[in-house]
C-alpha cells in the first residue's frame, strides 16, 4: 500500500474504534492485540500485517477488502490493471490484489492472492462469520486448512467453502502461488 493509503487506513481504524466508544483497551481485548501496536496503527506508525488486519476486520464484522474500499476515493465501474489497489504483507510474504472494483454495498468480489514459497499465513477467525469463498488456483501449489479440514490445490484446482472459524493458507512451493479468491458475504 501507498504512504497515504497507509495513513487513511489508520484514520479509519481509529474512526471505527471512537464510533463504537471504545478504548483502546477495550479493543486490544476483543481482538487480543495489544494496546500499544493498536495505538501505533492507529497513528500510522506501523502497518498492519495480514493476521493483524484479519483480527480487527474480526471485530467489526468487515471483511479486508471492504475495510479496504472505505480508505479508498470513490470506485470507477472498471479499475485497470496497473490502477488494482495491491496490500504486501512482507513478513508473512503474501500479497493481496483487489481485481474487481471494491464497494461497501455490494456482497461480491475477485482478489488475487500471491504466497512466496515458504509463506504460512493463519487465521483466528474469519473476518464475517460464513463467509463464502472460492479458491481457484492460477499458478503453483497452495495449501488451505478451513474450519479444520485440510485441502492441496494445484494449478486449476477450485475449492469452495463458506468460512466459520480458524484457516490457514500454506504455499509449499517450490514455486509461488497465485491463486484467484472469489469472497460473497452472507
Amino acid at each position: 500500500m501507498g504512504h497515504d493509503l497507509d495513513d487513511r487506513l489508520a484514520a479509519r481504524l481509529a474512526e471505527l474504534r471512537v464510533e463504537r466508544d471504545w478504548s483502546l483497551d477495550d479493543l486490544a481485548r476483543r481482538a487480543g492485540i495489544s494496546r500499544s501496536t493498536l495505538s501505533r496503527l492507529e497513528r500510522g506508525e506501523i502497518s498492519p500485517t495480514a493476521a493483524l488486519l484479519n483480527k480487527l476486520c474480526a471485530v467489526y464484522g468487515r471483511t479486508m477488502s471492504r475495510l479496504l474500499a472505505e480508505v479508498e476515493s470513490e470506485p470507477a465501474q472498471v479499475v485497470r490493471a496497473a490502477a488494482q489497489a495491491a496490500w504486501r504483507d512482507e513478513d508473512s510474504g503474501f500479497e493481496r490484489r483487489s481485481v474487481s472494483p471494491p464497494h461497501p454495498g455490494l456482497r461480491g468480489e475477485v482478489v488475487e492472492g500471491r504466497l512466496r514459497p515458504g509463506a504460512d499465513i493463519a487465521y483466528d477467525e474469519p473476518p464475517v462469520p460464513g463467509l463464502e469463498q472460492h479458491v481457484w488456483v492460477l499458478e503453483g501449489v497452495v495449501e488451505i486448512t478451513a474450519d479444520g479440514l485440510a485441502h492441496r490445490l494445484e494449478a486449476g484446482d477450485c475449492l469452495r467453502f463458506r468460512l466459520w472459524g480458524r484457516s490457514r493458507f500454506r504455499c509449499p512451493g517450490p514455486s509461488p502461488v497465485r491463486y484467484a479468491l472469489f469472497v460473497v458475504l452472507p
